[in-house]
């Protein structure tokens, strides 16, 4: 357990706090046991036997009793506002069947005989037996004729009731409506619009409350969040951030997805980072949207491609042209390869420099080749990545039955990414998958495919500065003096220093190669448990007991 002595109180952002009696993970002395945090930066760190130096002259001194000091993790790909409404709603993620899906409905419609609309988040019919989602009727039934939206787990499909259509005016004769079957494409935006109308700016703030304080619970100290106009809106977006300005928590760091100068300019209005995020350019391997370049395994077609080339490239020239990032989605073979087409066609009008000095993102970028990670390398593009999507969904799961067993083994090719140079910024795509850093930094240690595996040294690090580089900051996501102060203190068991190639594990554990370690993260160990998150140098979550 954490004890403190304190001696003054002013803001706690400008307080000097010495931590001493653990481990801080640092590469600034890979044996550190203490640092210390002043004015909302670190200042020192170093041995035990020095930090009595200190002691005396600070304001608060936290004894870590053995505890484990990281950077804070960064996730890199947050949908906010339907992460806190699944974490206090209707949360069907973990259904087993259609039957246990459709009580939960029931029983929620019953407990909220107020909500104009009822939302849901979370199933998953490919990994219910028989593998059908709900029908109309079936909803219908359930929700007791009202209206309901239930996204399904990837976010990029619904099902809905009748009486919720009957709100959307022309949403059958919309691209992506089918009479009795998920919605997707246009008829998806719809009625996910109209849905999330119906959400009361003072739910709205409950929910997105709740998203950033469980994620502080979870060591978390920013996020990055993927608004857009066809996902949450604006006014959603700037709620978001004027709520993480004014009230302690994770930092938020915000991106617009919208296409064009408009889009560009409609950023810059709203404060975002970029234009970048969620950008479409296709939609979900799981929804049978992902565009590809060969048909789907289990179904006819190649999926959907919402952007080109041209559309990509003109977007990179419109951000450069107002000193922003750009992003784009891109899942299927083929969205990937409209981006780096589109990409490179921008750096040759505007120099192969000027495109890499942007460092564009690429979100979820899973289904890559050699000759696209290669691009990924030489434009300088950085892919937001989500290894708990192999987790879930690799080896003999819903990869294998989209795709086939072969095309599925191709992807979230981490290591080979590493190894072309290519930065990687991990997160989790919460609601999609929930917020979980140290079973994310697992995940790609203990990819379904081993070729695919790096160390853990490398993921925690893709989790923690790769984050912060994604946003232009080389100087964040690590404990040496002079970064901010964003951290965690963990409770957690041996530090070990584990990697694919055992050599290279055997000679990172020799005291002579300097290798802080972190966590065993084998499959089936205990995670370690947050006991506190610090964010420039201010407290913003404290486990209770602690």
């Amino acid at each position: 357990m954490l004890s403190t002595s304190e001696r003054t109180t002013p803001d706690s952002g400008h307080r000097t706090v010495l931590l001493r009696g653990g481990e801080v993970h640092s590469p600034a002395d890979p044996f550190a046991t203490a640092m210390v945090v002043e004015r909302g930066h670190v200042a020192w760190v170093g041995s035990e036997g020095a930090a009595d130096a200190f002691a005396d002259g600070v304001d608060e001194v936290v004894h870590l009793d053995g505890a484990l000091v990281t950077p804070a993790f960064t996730d890199a790909h947050v949908h906010t506002t339907g992460t806190g409404l699944t974490l206090t709603g209707l949360d069907l993620s973990g259904a087993g069947d259609l039957a246990e899906a459709l009580a939960l409905v029931r029983a929620y419609a019953a407990g909220r005989p107020g909500d104009r609309v009822l939302l849901g988040h979370g199933w998953d019919a490919a990994r219910w037996p028989g593998g059908r989602p709900p029908t109309r009727a079936e909803l219908d039934e359930a929700a007791g004729g009202r209206p309901l939206y239930l996204s399904r787990i990837d976010v990029h499909s619904a099902v809905v009731t009748t009486a919720l259509l009957d709100l959307v005016p022309g949403v059958t004769g919309e691209p992506g409506f089918h009479p009795d079957a998920p919605l997707t494409a246009a008829a998806h935006h719809r009625v996910r619009e109209a849905a999330h109308a119906a959400v009361t700016p003072e739910r709205r703030a409950e929910a997105q409350r709740a998203a950033l304080r469980h994620a502080a619970s979870l060591g978390i100290g920013s996020v990055h969040e993927c608004a857009g106009p066809t996902i949450s809106g604006e006014d959603d977006f700037t709620a978001l951030l004027r709520l993480a300005a004014e009230e302690p928590g994770p930092r938020v760091v915000g991106y617009w997805g919208e296409l064009g100068a408009e889009g560009v300019a409609r950023a810059r209005e709203l404060g975002a980072a970029g234009a970048a995020g969620d950008l479409f350019v296709d939609g979900a391997l799981g929804s049978h949207t992902a565009c590809l370049h060969a048909p789907y395994a289990d179904a006819d077609g190649t999926g959907n491609a919402y952007l080109s080339a041209a559309d990509v490239a003109g977007h990179v020239v419109a951000c450069a042209g107002a000193g922003l990032q750009a992003g784009f989605h891109a899942i299927g073979d083929a969205a990937v390869s409209a981006v780096v087409d589109g990409v490179r066609a921008a750096a040759d009008k505007l120099g192969v420099a000027r495109v890499r000095a942007a460092r564009h993102r690429v979100e979820h970028a899973e289904m890559l080749t050699p000759e696209t990670i290669a691009a990924f390398a030489d434009l300088g593009l950085t892919a937001s990545v989500q290894p708990a999507f192999d987790a879930l969904w690799g080896g003999d799961g819903m990869y294998a039955r989209r795709l086939g067993a072969e095309r599925a083994r191709t992807l979230n090719p981490y290591a080979a990414l590493l190894r072309a140079g290519v930065p990687l910024a991990f997160g989790s795509d919460s609601p999609v998958t929930p917020f979980d850093p140290w079973g994310t930094v697992r995940a790609a240690a203990f990819h379904h495919t081993p070729e695919h595996r790096v160390s853990v040294r490398a993921a925690f690090t893709a989790h923690t500065r790769g984050g912060w580089r994604a946003t232009g900051r080389d100087d964040a996501g690590v404990l040496v003096p002079g970064a901010p102060a964003d951290y965690a203190v963990w409770r957690t068991g041996e530090l070990v220093v584990q990697a694919p190639d055992d050599r290279v594990a055997r000679w990172s554990t020799d005291p002579r190669s300097g290798t802080p370690g972190l966590p065993d993260l084998t499959p089936g160990a205990d995670l370690p448990v947050c006991l506190r998150t610090v964010v420039a140098g201010e407290t913003v979550y404290v486990r209770p007991g602690e």
